[in-house]
């Protein structure tokens, strides 16, 4: 930056992969929500965030 350039506090760019995923996964479940007539099961909110169940372990 040359010295008579003013800095911009707020000029930055900012990327959080990690941000951008959850906001790609809130807004799948918003769109989900708003098409359903009724509430989405447990199952259908696991599909929508691609949430593979663990097969039970027997005791």
């Amino acid at each position: 930056m040359r010295s008579d350039e003013v800095h911009d506090q707020f000029d930055v760019t900012l990327e959080d992969s990690d941000l951008l995923g959850e906001v790609e996964l809130t807004t799948n479940l918003i769109i989900a929500a708003s098409e359903s007539d009724d509430h989405l099961s447990d199952a259908e909110i696991d599909q929508i965030l691609g949430v593979v169940p663990e097969p039970r372990r027997e005791a």
